[in-house]
């Protein structure tokens, strides 16, 4: 599902179960050597899939260790996002040639917890959020938002190496194109002496019980 949220130069693997007794990878034990079973299986069926998609451009499998704040680190050359969640894994990668920043997330299509909405949201946003369950009732929009600002940040953070926080983003959701865009309300200075980010675009889909989101840029 992801795939159609994302051009042809991303390619993208996903899984909606897990291998029953899959190893880790070599390599990367000792980063759920603690974990729970539940984290463990997640955690290795969403580096299988970064993996497969790797070798779809020529990369051969190994361990993908995490950096600073936990995210991916990727072959030379190549930027890419994993996510996962209930009854869904999924990993993302491009070259850094066709795209320069890249974030998906997926999250189950059911109310935030309570208290949730309002540490993520800026002004503005809980009255979008209203609308939009007036006019469109079959997403949990509150969730909707929480995925794409997870995108938005596991796109900005590879280019600036920084964090940001959710109420560093006002989200303007466009439901009937299933896009939406984010405006950044920090300095976006990138690290690679790019223009600084100032908004983030990015694509939606609800299906199958799960809300999908993906930002990119080239």
């Amino acid at each position: 599902m992801i795939e159609t949220l994302l051009p042809p130069a991303v390619v993208a693997v996903e899984a909606f179960d897990d291998v029953p007794g899959e190893a880790p990878f070599p390599g990367e034990e000792d980063l759920i050597a603690t974990a729970v079973e539940g984290r463990r299986r997640e955690f290795i069926t969403a580096r299988r899939c970064a993996r497969e998609a790797l070798q779809t451009f020529g990369h051969p499998g190994a361990p993908i260790r995490p950096g600073p704040r936990r995210e991916p680190r990727w072959p030379a050359g190549m930027t890419g996002s994993i996510t996962h969640c209930t009854g869904y894994r999924a990993a993302a990668v491009a070259r850094t040639t066709d795209i320069s920043l890249l974030g998906i997330d997926a999250e189950p299509n059911r109310p935030l917890p309570e208290g949730v909405a309002g540490q993520i949201t800026v002004p503005g946003e809980p009255e979008m959020l209203d609308r939009l369950a007036g006019t469109h009732p079959g997403t949990n929009w509150g969730r909707l938002l929480f995925s794409a600002k997870e995108s938005v940040y596991k796109a900005w953070f590879p280019v600036t190496r920084r964090w940001l926080g959710f109420e560093e983003a006002r989200l303007a959701i466009d439901p009937d194109a299933g896009t939406f865009v984010a405006t950044l309300l920090v300095d976006g200075a990138r690290i690679d002496g790019a223009p600084p980010l100032t908004v983030l675009a990015g694509r939606f889909l609800v299906d199958r019980g799960l809300v999908l989101t993906a930002v990119l840029a080239r």
